[in-house]
This record gives C-alpha cells, structure tokens and sequence, in this order.
C-alpha cells in the first residue's frame, strides 16, 4: 500500500532545472504540499523525493493527518497509528 502509494506520487512528480549549480535538479509532487526535493543528478534527485515522500507520509500517520489519494492510491488508517523512533 505505501509502496504504491509512493511510486504513484513519484510518476505524478515534475523535473526541473534550477540554477543552483551543487544541485541542479528539483523536483516536486503538486498535490502533496512541501513535498520537494533536490539532486546532482536526476536519479539522485528522485531517490531523494521517494525519501521525502516517506518521511511525509510517516509524519501524517504519527500525527492523525490524512493523506490525499493520488488516484487509485490511498492510505487510510481506520484507528490511530503509533510510531516508534
């Protein structure tokens, strides 16, 4: 579920180039708000969205938020979820 969850966010994500010649690539998921990130290269740039995109959805579950389905995907958690670390 989240792994889907996640690979439909990074499908739905935008590329760019941005003038910032240590990490040129920026990257972002219009419909989860603050979920962007940056790379030297475009692979690292997407490795560190589906980071992002992780450490979003984890932070929604600790905090009793919902998250928007992208599509097919949603996470619903019909009780509150306790996270550990």
């Amino acid at each position: 579920m989240i792994r889907e969850y996640i690979q439909e966010a990074l499908e739905r994500a935008t590329y760019e180039l941005i003038n910032n010649p240590r990490e040129p690539y920026y990257a972002e998921v219009p419909e989860l708000a603050g979920v962007w990130a940056t790379g030297e290269t475009l692979e690292q740039c997407r490795r560190n969205l589906a980071d992002v995109i992780e450490g979003w959805l984890l932070l929604r579950l600790r905090r009793g938020l919902d998250i928007p389905p992208l599509g097919e995907h949603r996470i619903e958690v019909p009780y509150q979820v306790e996270i550990h670390g």
